[in-house]
């Protein structure tokens, strides 16, 4: 028997009842970071033990991320276990017009599965069984959305692209993009049901320019919250700022009243998102031994300390040098050359998923990091880093920029607002 939206919606609602959101820290923020839960919905009927009233969900699935907010979702919320990245192109005849249209679908569609609710019209029920868990739909804009929409003039300078890198082997039919999304949950089939609700929402007013899927540790599978490792088996993302340093939102976000023209003010707020896929060339990793390992990265892989000692969040110290004469922490290791202290202050925050796509014909695999940084000024956060470790950063040799684009990510909509609407209509 076929189910109405309406019954689907009851159903959906009924089943966003919580034990006790509150037990797992850090999974549930909203845009501007507070914790989320959902209430027990009573309802009657149709739960295992005939009671009358429906079992509640795991923490994992009732946890949830608000829509609206003073920042977008999935910029400072932690790390889901599933991802998609995707990026449009507006169709031929497409431009303001049109892109207005489906940035209000988008958003109302986005509201309401990050509440766990089905989408508006023709939800196809994939993810009937589940709560929220954590969805995030994170929506910018590229660099040639401007020229489609009339609106060059309001294009920010920090959205110029990004200069070359001789390291690069960038795939064109994979970079750029009109419209960017990220959508990140903690459940497969609750990430794949808003990806593919979007992409029907694309209608005849976009068209589909590349798609990653990606993926990160599930929350709960270490005994304590730990930060992600990548497939390196290296663990991955140790020196991010944090929300409680008092220069986070200097570096991460836009100011409200930051220099530039007044045509630049709908980016208060918002941020800038570099995206590279990059290729990690695993078999050449792996036959290295775990002190070359080390030596490359310039921390333990166990347990993501400096090789000068510490814990995980130790300071390196990049001024001790050993009984050999030699920096402990070699000139040329990722950590060095990447510390902010080498790069002018120059700070991100990262945020990427790990990706898997096949082995090859010659049995390697295409595996690596969807590599996805957030700041302020790309000019003054990616793009120096990476220009020093393009110069000689002793991790070049297994790994391979393969894909990459720049998009311009406005603040979180206001109630009763669409993504981007202070950019299209202000």
């Amino acid at each position: 028997m076929t189910e109405s939206t309406t019954d689907i919606e009851i159903s959906r609602r009924r089943l966003l009842g919580t034990v006790g959101a509150a037990g797992a820290a850090g999974l549930a923020l909203g845009a501007a970071g507070g914790a989320l839960g959902h209430s027990a919905l009573a309802d009657s009927g149709n739960d295992s033990g005939g009671t009358g009233n429906p079992g509640a969900l795991s923490t994992l699935g009732s946890t949830a991320v608000a829509f609206h907010g003073d920042r977008q979702a999935g910029i400072t919320t932690p790390l889901q276990a599933k991802g998609h990245l995707l990026a449009l192109d507006l169709a031929p005849g497409a431009g303001r017009t049109e892109a207005i249209a489906l940035l209000r679908r988008w958003s109302d569609s986005a509201r309401r599965l990050m509440a766990g609710e089905p989408a508006a019209a023709g939800d196809t029920g994939i993810a009937l069984d589940a709560g929220p868990c954590s969805l995030t739909v994170t929506f910018g804009f590229g660099h040639s959305f401007f020229d489609r929409t009339g609106l060059t003039h309001r294009r920010p300078t920090a959205l110029d692209p990004l200069p070359d890198f001789s390291a690069d082997q960038l795939d064109p039919k994979r970079s750029n993009g009109d419209l960017w999304i990220q959508i990140g949950a903690n459940d497969g089939l609750v990430a794949f049901h808003a990806l593919r609700t979007l992409q029907k929402e694309a209608g005849e007013a976009a068209r589909i320019r590349w798609q990653m899927n990606g993926f990160n540790r599930s929350p709960g599978a270490t005994g304590t919250p730990m930060t992600a490792r990548n497939l390196m088996g290296q663990v991955d993302g140790t020196g991010n700022p944090k929300p409680a340093e008092p220069d986070f939102d200097r570096r991460i976000f836009v100011p409200d009243a930051g220099p530039g023209p007044a045509e630049h003010a709908w980016m208060a707020g918002g941020s800038y998102a570099v995206v590279r896929r990059i290729r990690m060339l695993l078999d050449d990793w792996e036959k290295q031994s775990l002190e070359q390992q080390e030596q490359i990265i310039g921390r333990k892989k166990a347990n993501g300390a400096p090789l000068t000692g510490g814990t995980e969040t130790t300071e390196p110290d990049l001024n001790r040098f050993g009984a050999d004469g030699k920096p402990v922490i070699p000139s040329n290791a990722h950590a060095r050359i990447s510390a902010p202290e080498q790069n002018g202050g120059a700070a991100m925050l990262r945020r990427p998923f790990s990706y898997h796509d096949g082995i090859g014909p010659d049995g390697t695999p295409d595996a690596g990091l969807l590599f996805v940084c957030w700041q302020a000024d790309p000019l003054r956060g990616f793009v120096p880093v990476q220009r020093k470790l393009d110069r000689g950063d002793a991790l070049s040799p297994f790994i391979r920029h393969e894909a990459s684009g720049l998009y311009a990510v406005p603040a979180g909509p206001r109630p009763g607002e669409y993504v981007g609407q202070r950019l299209l209509e202000g």
